[in-house]
This record gives C-alpha cells, sequence and structure tokens, in this order.
C-alpha cells in the first residue's frame, strides 16, 4: 500500500508516452475505459507506472502496429500477448538471404549506437537502389525491425530515436534533390492532425510521391484541421495527404477525417494511410486509404487518368 512518504518505482506518464509510443490521452482512455494500465501516485499524485506495465503496454502497441483493436487486447497477460506477435509477425524479410543480411547488419548499428555506419550503409543503399525501392525494401521492413528489437530490449530508446532521427535526415536530403523547381501535378499537401507528432510516416509517403513527378509541400506535423482546410483551398492543392501512426487514437483519426472531408471541396481528393488506419478503409467514404506503400504510384496513376482532358 502506497503511503504520502514513499514515492512508488516507476515511469511518470511522459516517459511512457515516449518509450511506448501511445498518447498520454490513450493512457488515459484506456484506465477509464478498461482499468488498465493502472498507475499507481507519487507524493504529488501523479501517475507512476510500474515497470510490467509499461511492457505490457509495449507488447499492445505493436500489436495494435500488425492493426489488432485494443479492447482484445488489454485482458490478455503478456506471455498471451507475446506469442500473438509471434504469430503475426510479417516473415517478408526472411524470403531473401541478401536482404535479410543487410536489414541484420543495419539493425547491429542501430544496436550499438554506430550512428556514422548507419547514416553511411544508409545512404549507399539509396544511392543503389533508388529512393521508392529504398522506402519500401529497406526503411518499412526495418522500421518493424527496430521496433520488434526495441520491445524486446534489445534496442534502447535514444538508439531508436537516433536511427528515427537518420533516416529522417537521409530522406528529407534525397526527396529535396528530386523536387526540382518545376510544379507538377497532382498537387499534394502533406501533413499530419494535431496530436500526431511522428514524422517518419510522412516523409516515407513524400518520398514515394515526389519522383512520381508529384509536386508536394509538406506542412509538417499537428496541424489543426482548420489550417489544412484553408491551406488546401488557397493554395489550390489536387490531394490532401494525411499520415497516421499506430499511436494516434482511431476515432480522433476518423472523426477528424469526415470532419476535413466534409469542409474540402469535392474536387480535392483526401488520402490517408498508416499503422493507425489499417482498418478503417470501409469507414471512410470518399477517403482514399492506403494499406501500403506501394498502392502510391497506382493511385496517381488513377488520379491523372481522370484529371486528363477528353479527347474530341
Amino acid at each position: 500500500m502506497n503511503t504520502t512518504s514513499l514515492s512508488p518505482v516507476g515511469l511518470p506518464i511522459a516517459a511512457v508516452e515516449r518509450d511506448t509510443g501511445l498518447a498520454k490521452d490513450t493512457l488515459r482512455v484506456w484506465e477509464r475505459r478498461y482499468g488498465f494500465p493502472a498507475p499507481d501516485r507519487d507524493a504529488n499524485g501523479e501517475r507512476v507506472y510500474p515497470a510490467e506495465q509499461v511492457e505490457k503496454l509495449r507488447l499492445i502497441r505493436r500489436l495494435i502496429d500488425q492493426g489488432l483493436r485494443p479492447a482484445r487486447l488489454i485482458a490478455l497477460d503478456p506471455d498471451a500477448l507475446g506469442r500473438m506477435l509471434d504469430e503475426l509477425r510479417s516473415p517478408t524479410v526472411a524470403t531473401d538471404p541478401e536482404r535479410r543480411a543487410q536489414l541484420q547488419a543495419l539493425l547491429e548499428q542501430v544496436r550499438r549506437h554506430d550512428h556514422e555506419g548507419l547514416r553511411g550503409t544508409l545512404q549507399q543503399l539509396l544511392m543503389k537502389m533508388g529512393l521508392q525501392p529504398f522506402v519500401m525494401e529497406i526503411v518499412a521492413l526495418l522500421n518493424d525491425m527496430v521496433g520488434d528489437a526495441w520491445l524486446r530490449g534489445e534496442v534502447d530508446v535514444p538508439a531508436e530515436h537516433l536511427y528515427t532521427e537518420q533516416l529522417k535526415g537521409i530522406l528529407r536530403t534525397a526527396i529535396a534533390a528530386r523536387s526540382g523547381t518545376s510544379r507538377g501535378r497532382p498537387a499534394v499537401l502533406l501533413t499530419t492532425f494535431p496530436e500526431e507528432q511522428h514524422a517518419l510516416g510522412l516523409l516515407m509517403v513524400e518520398a514515394m510521391l515526389t519522383p512520381e513527378g508529384a509536386c508536394c509541400v509538406s506542412l509538417g506535423v499537428q496541424t489543426p484541421l482548420e489550417d489544412i482546410r484553408s491551406t488546401a483551398i488557397a493554395g489550390h492543392y489536387d490531394i490532401v495527404a494525411l499520415s497516421f501512426s499506430s499511436a494516434y487514437p482511431l476515432r480522433h483519426a476518423l472523426d477528424g477525417l469526415r470532419s476535413l472531408r466534409a469542409g474540402l471541396p469535392p474536387q480535392i481528393e483526401l488520402w490517408a494511410g498508416g499503422a493507425g488506419l489499417r482498418t478503417a478503409g470501409r469507414k471512410l467514404p470518399g477517403i482514399r486509404v492506403f494499406a501500403a506503400l506501394d498502392d502510391i504510384p497506382a493511385a496517381l496513376a488513377e488520379w491523372r487518368r481522370n484529371a486528363a482532358p477528353v479527347q474530341p
């Protein structure tokens, strides 16, 4: 039993958010709705999360990444969650021995905090493969591997952050080199909703769009809905594209997307994707939801066919 003279051992809510990728609001909602997590309180009445609860939250977050719903997961114990994760992990990394070896070498550099080696290896692969294959065959798979290694305690939080920052820098430079100065079509406005802080997914989408000749303008992350709407209209954009990580509450994403769709002129398409929307496609009529990055080139080609003037 905790008393005011003793401080319970655990992490404050800000550290849990940073460590698990689950937003503070999500943690509080789950606490009220499901009774988990069940944090202690420190002498000041602030939430403190025991280590075993943080570990379970990590497992739940990774399973949500795979498209499962939290209501199904929270009642399970960590062993059951771990077995589910093992069953759901994608086997794609293991299908190509050469690619698997490359990814394992990169993961080892992440583990060792070898930022110079990691940057050099990533840049070499980017130059050899080209931007789109690099994003689909290296970045997307390596993100999953780093996430799984973090979950198992093999990669610490600073190493994961270092990896993310290195990758964001490499992608920004590559995108800038391919953007040019001409204004092509479609004109795409990229951003995330408020409280969505994850920028890597947005950069991966931009890296898929830019080589296809789309003119991409990014507002960065956490843009208010009204600012997205007014910018899209004033700038005569053809498409608004949004990215949602698994940490973003699905209900907020659905409500926000419906509201934004209602506020945009019909000629401006609304595209959305990311781990946070894996189960949302049928719930969003009038909005194109992407299950995978490699669907983007075909969607652009379709947009151009539909936008082409009818020949007499």
